[in-house]
């Protein structure tokens, strides 16, 4: 018998996945916030939401049944979140307790995307001023919680290229304060990006990391796309990739990474049914993933949840899981020192929680 059937993911306990290392490349902030935390700010502003009716409330901001698991009900939560932005000490206390959240669930290091241009809808702050604010109350909570934290800058296709031009050069700006990266996001089935392909490549001689949301609600031309006109380095989701061998071929002959968020592409839509998640079918085209949680607070889940759904659900073996975990360290943004350093932490700890054994 082997090693790895000797020890199937269907003895490990939920216990067992929490204490697992983690890293999690694909998070945004403005899909991490805390329920009890909207609950509060709902309440405090007296804002038009059901606040005094929690379960109405929570309908309003998490997917969950009788919600259709479609692309437009995914993207309503948004809508309402944007509400909460209301005040820098808001924006400076998500922060805080998305950092907090993933240190809880043993995340090792985060790269948590936010949107500026999100974050200043409702309020007087500037596009740099709210980058600035993210950048210094992410650094103090990595501090205080003990995990490492990168910040990526997001963009999304529907906005204007000036916006973009502006976010991705105070993004520039900020790369010695945090930021490593810049990513693409929004509806890529309508707006597939290559206007933004400038902006993209400026960004990248500029030293930022590339990643891009693609093959998610759009096809794998989307994911070409992202390649070979926006130079993305990693893909942010990237499931339906399969559908084309040439594009699987050259993501696979390019290294590329890909951020795949299994609970989020069901809640979305993107797969009818958990059983059709193409993970294991990606991993056995020998495409490179990393597994991550998108969006937390919508899907009411943490990145332990991932890992056992994968694993108890999706038939992703502890082998494979461990090796995904160390790929999270080598595709991250960091340095190359930094690459380095994380994986042996996570090799170390990983260890201690007996993977060497499978």
């Amino acid at each position: 018998m082997s090693a790895e059937k000797s020890h199937p993911a269907e003895a490990r306990s939920n216990t067992w996945f929490r204490a697992l290392p983690k890293v999690d490349l694909h998070r945004h902030l403005e899909g991490a916030l805390r329920l009890e935390t909207m609950l509060e700010i709902a309440r405090d502003h007296q804002l038009d939401l059901p606040w005094q009716q929690p379960d109405a409330f929570r309908q309003l901001v998490q997917v969950s049944p009788p919600d259709p698991f479609t692309f437009e009900n995914f993207l309503s939560k948004f809508t309402v979140l944007r509400q909460f932005y209301r005040s820098a000490e808001i924006i400076e206390r998500i922060v805080h307790e998305a950092v907090e959240d993933a240190a809880g669930d043993n995340i090792h290091y985060l790269e948590l995307r936010f949107t500026p241009v999100a974050l200043t809808r409702i309020n007087d702050l500037t596009l740099d001023e709210a980058i600035n604010l993210v950048m210094a109350a992410a650094a103090d909570a990595a501090a205080r919680f003990g995990i490492q934290v990168g910040l990526i800058v997001s963009v999304n296709r529907h906005e204007s290229l000036d916006l973009a031009t502006e976010v991705i050069g105070l993004a520039a700006d900020s790369r010695s304060r945090g930021v490593l990266g810049v990513d693409l996001a929004g509806a890529e089935a309508s707006h597939p990006g290559e206007e933004f392909a400038h902006l993209f490549q400026e960004a990248r001689r500029a030293g930022l990391h590339i990643t891009v949301h693609a093959g998610e609600w759009g096809g794998p031309e989307i994911v070409r796309l992202a390649i070979e006109q926006l130079g993305a380095e990693r893909i942010g989701h990237g499931v339906r990739v399969l559908e084309d061998p040439a594009v699987t071929a050259l993501a696979g002959g390019r290294g590329i990474s890909f951020e795949v968020c299994p609970t989020s592409n069901w809640h979305s839509g993107v797969v009818r049914t958990l059983s059709e998640h193409p993970l294991v079918a990606m991993h056995a085209a020998g495409l490179q993933m990393t597994l991550n949680t998108d969006d937390p607070g919508i899907s009411d889940i943490d990145l332990s949840n991932e890992y056992e759904l994968a694993c108890r659900q999706l038939g992703l073996t502890l082998f494979h899981l461990r090796e995904m975990i160390l790929n999270a360290a080598d595709f991250s943004f960091l340095p190359q020192v930094d690459k380095t350093a994380l994986r042996l932490r996570l090799e170390r700890a990983l260890a201690e929680h007996f993977l060497e054994e499978v």
